[in-house]
Order: structure tokens, then sequence, then C-alpha cells
């Protein structure tokens, strides 16, 4: 797939795991080490801190600790950085931190006389913890640490900064104390298998445990938290403490949920006949929509993208700000509505730029597990294939049959070759395809930015024609995948790739060939595939773009097949 994301400086994505809270906030800090950052809760207003001429100031509201915080206002030439220089012992770890709400904040440390770090998120309507670590160098005492925003983003807030680790002299704050017992623990969403959980920041919490019936079960980083793994229809007591290096606080009171009685999303059986469409998780000039905004013509909607992380074959996925979503529960309920009409919504794996390697027996469980889990924490149905960058047939394979042994028979799986990748059986792409043909949905090769290529007869056939989506799916049809898991991948719009795109009618008259014989090119297959699943379209987006002109034509079209 076409992707031109808008990628930002020193981005992160939140794995699964720690998505999940199967991850501990880590800290090296010990008992006895303190804050040495001065007026870190920004009680004495600026005292300490030096900001940007103008762009620094501070705030009764929004707070997260104490009676003030810090406002920093970017603009379209600064990025309203506020800092302070603490005092620091040589050759120590120390633990940075701080809570902050808005688009685009980071938070980082300069001068450390090691490696100097930073970290971000891309944006949130509540307060959150960013947090990492510095070791000093052998001669360092004293290490800059600092915040920002984005140029010309909005107004972003910081408050509650530590700088955790031993006393380096400066007079910084004092010891740390075990935090207080959380307050406000609710639950939320529930699933068959999961429930989401928030609870109200704790000042000088470093890290919170969330507890299932009276066993831990979870240790996170922020206020909230989905628990998984647990039983369909069955009522759970939670709790949850908080934790700093000086040690845990007393839990909270319980608060008592019950899952639902069906697993998976929920969508899970895909029509006979069935259109996909890709919805971009990004801006790159197409409509921006939400899920709600998809037509109904779409009975397979495929979320782009989720991306590999540091660890190999794991994945995860960010919401873009740029979609609009004031929170992840308003996406995770756009996905439940969408399966309640019936539609399976799942998450694309890589895209044009996207590189997950899977390659090890280690990288197909961690990509199982990792997609597991995303699906349990938006309620996916199942994932898409879509790695442009190679894949190999042997351990992806192995992944996706874990992945199915998780999810159980509702799994919807899919792929997007492009059109090089299903030339041949003895290809990596086409391998794995027959190797899940147990488990697979369909694969919607992409019939675009390719050029000429060889179809079933041994003929070359040009790019955009109806000969070349008849000529080259034959060679899917007859190598061994059921009609039921070939569908016929194209541009929304002129817009939606670099080359390859046909009108509907083209489409259409495809269709038909395959199907009944009828509206082929100069190229007729030796029979027809009444069962032929469908199309797939590069983007819904683009097709709103569009005035969704593809899925108004295609769609109907899709859904009259024999």
């Amino acid at each position: 797939m076409d992707r031109a994301r808008r990628w930002i400086k020193g981005a992160l994505a939140v794995t699964a795991a720690a998505a999940l809270g199967g991850t501990a906030l880590a800290t090296t800090a010990q008992a006895a080490d303190i804050n040495v950052a001065k007026n870190a809760g920004f009680e004495s207003d600026l005292s300490n801190w030096t900001c940007s001429p103008g762009t620094g100031s501070v705030v009764g509201s929004p707070v997260h600790g104490g009676a003030k915080a810090l406002k920093g206002t970017p603009t379209a030439q600064d990025t309203a950085q506020c800092s302070q220089a603490v005092a620091v012992k040589p050759n120590s770890t120390y633990t940075l931190s701080s809570w902050v709400q808005g688009s685009y904040v980071y938070l980082g440390a300069s001068g450390t006389g090691t490696t100097d770090v930073s970290t971000w998120t891309p944006g949130s309507s509540g307060w959150q913890q960013l947090s990492t670590t510095f070791t000093t160098g052998a001669n360092t005492t004293s290490v800059t640490v600092y915040t920002h925003g984005w140029y010309g983003q909005s107004a972003y807030y910081a408050d509650d900064v530590s700088v955790l680790g031993p006393d380096g002299g400066g007079g910084g704050g004092d010891p740390v104390v075990i935090p207080a017992v959380p307050a406000g623990l609710a639950a939320g969403t529930a699933t068959s298998s999961s429930v989401d959980l928030s609870w109200n920041p704790v000042s000088g919490a470093t890290g919170y445990n969330v507890y299932r019936d009276g066993a831990k079960v979870a240790s996170v980083g922020g206020a909230s938290a989905t628990v998984t793994g647990l039983a369909a229809a069955t009522s759970y007591s939670f709790q949850v403490s908080a934790t700093n290096s000086a040690g845990e606080s007393a839990k909270s009171a319980a608060v008592t949920a019950r899952t639902a009685t069906s697993g998976g999303g929920g969508g899970g059986t895909v029509p006979k006949h069935a259109v996909t469409g890709y919805w971009q998780n990004f801006n790159n000039g197409a409509t921006v929509q939400k899920l709600r905004d998809v037509p109904s013509q779409y009975d397979i909607i495929a979320v782009s993208f989720a991306d590999a992380t540091s660890t190999p074959g794991q994945i995860s996925f960010t919401l873009d700000p740029a979609v609009g979503y004031a929170s992840a529960a308003d996406f995770k309920a756009d996905i439940a509505a969408k399966q309640a009409a019936g539609k399976s919504v799942i998450l694309s794996v890589g895209g044009e730029k996207g590189s997950v390697s899977v390659n090890s027996d280690a990288s197909a469980t961690a990509f199982a597990d990792s997609a597991y889990s995303l699906m349990q924490q938006y309620g996916f149905d199942g994932v898409d294939i879509d790695l442009e960058n190679g894949l190999n047939s042997t351990y992806m394979s192995k992944a996706l049959h874990q992945l199915a042994a998780k999810a159980g028979a509702k799994l919807v799986l899919t792929m997007a070759p492009q059109t090089i990748d299903m030339q041949s059986t003895s290809g990596e792409y086409f391998k794995t395809a027959l190797n899940v043909k147990d488990i697979l949905t369909v694969v919607n090769m992409q019939y675009y930015n390719s050029g000429s290529m060889l179809g079933c007869d041994g003929k070359v056939y040009s790019q955009g024609s109806v000969d070349f989506l008849t000529a080259l799916a034959c060679i899917q049809l007859e190598g061994g995948l059921d009609p039921s898991q070939v569908g016929l991948g194209v541009p929304a719009s002129t817009r939606g790739a670099g080359s390859g795109y046909v009108d509907p009618s083209v489409v259409n008259n495809a269709l038909d060939c395959l199907t009944r014989g009828t509206g082929c090119g100069s190229f007729k297959p030796a029979r027809t595939y009444p069962g032929l699943r469908g199309a797939m379209t590069w983007s819904t987006n683009w097709d709103a773009t569009a005035g969704n002109s593809w899925s108004n034509s295609v769609g109907p079209k899709v859904h009259s097949l024999p």
C-alpha cells in the first residue's frame, strides 16, 4: 500500500505489551534516592526553570498534583522548551519522568556525559506519564532536563517532574515516600476476554500494580490498563495500587466488572462475497475519516497500519492524532459499532514502508503474542499481512497459525501481496498463503504499481486492463487457493496509487468475467469461479475523496455475485 506518513522526530510507538500493562515501568532508583529536580511541581511558579521567551507560564488548571502546573505555548518558530540544570552524581543512573498533557510533548535530558535521552507522546486529552532513564558520565555533575512541545502545535502542560536518583549535592527534592492509595478506579469497555480499567493518577507514583481477585496480574506506568485472558460471561473484582522506589501503597477500593458473553471482536463472519477497504490511520492528503464514516458497502475494514518494534516480530499500533479521535475508547466504540453492523475490522501489518521481521521461532511467537494482544485491546477481528519488503514463509506461517490458535475460528486473516509476489507458487508470499490456507480468509493482491505482468496463460498483460485483473487472478485460482480466498485489489482513485488505477466499471467487468464468464477482454479463463470472494481498494479515504464512487459502484456488484 502507498502511505505517505508524516513522521515526527523521535516518534515512539506503544507496543502491545505496554498498552496491555504487561511490562512494569522500569526504574533503577534505590530507597535512598531523591528527586534532584527543584520546584518539580511548579508550585513556586517558574522558579529554577528557564523557558523560551514568552512561551512558558504557570496555570492553576489543569494540574496533575498540587495547585499549579506548567503551560508551554509553542509558536511556528519555537517549541516552548522549559529546562532546568540539576545536580547529579557521576557514574549514576537516574529515572526522568513527568506527567504531561497535550499534543507532541517531549521530555529529555542533555549533557549527561553518556547518551542523551528523550521520549515523547503524540497526544492525550488527559494526563499521562512520560519516563526514561539516563546514566551520568565519570565527570558529570550537572545535567539539563527539559520538556517542550512542537512547532505550531497547541499548548502543552507538564507537572510533577521527577529526576530520581542519588543526591548530587544540589539541595534537590525530598526523599521519596510511598505514594497514596489510588482513587477513582472504574471499569470501562469489557469484551469476552478483557476489561479496560482506569483510575486517578497519584502524585509521586512511578507505576501501578493491577490486581484481579486479589492476585497481581499487571504492572503499568500510566493510570489505565486492559486486563486480558479472562473467561467470557464472568464477573471479576479488580484493585490497583501505586508504586515508586520507596514501596507500594495499599490496594484501592475494589470495582467489579463482568466480561461479555461472546468471544473475539464480534464481527467475525465474512460474507460469501466481500468488499475490503483499507482505512488510513494517518493523513496523506486523502479525506480524513473516522471508522464510523466508512460506507456500509465495506465488509472488511483494514486499519492501516501496525508497525514493527525493536523486538523482532513484535508489532505495535498507535492512533494518529491527525485522525481526530478524542480517545482510544472512542476508536474502540467505532470498531464495536461496525461489528454490530456485521462488519469485520482488522489490523493491517506493514504497508509500503513497514518492515516486520518474522524469521525465527522467537519472532514468530512475538508476532502472534503482540497481534493477539492488540486484537484483545481494541477488539480487532484479525490481521492483514501487507508486508511489501519480503517475508519468510516458514516462520510467518508459524506465526499466523499460533495467532489462530489464540484467536479461534472467528479469526479474519487477509493478505495484500504485490503482483510480483503472486506470480509463482514458489514465491515466499504465495507459499505463505498456501501454508495457511486452512485459516486464510482472502488474498487481495495489489493489481497496481507494477507495470505489465504475466498472466496464467504465459502472456504479458498491461496494467490497468480487464485482462490484467483476470489473467493474474487466474494464477492464484489455479495455483491452489480456493476462489473464496481470492479478491481483486485496486486503487479507489487516480491519486490512490502511482499507477494501475482502473475505472470501477473495469473492476466490475473483471468480476463478471471470473464468476460468470461475461465481460471478459482478450483473456477468458477456461472455467468460471462463482465463489470468488470479491474486491479490495486502497483506500476508504481515497474513495471518500472521490465521492465514494468506487464503493458505490463495486460494492453492489460484489454483493450481487452468484
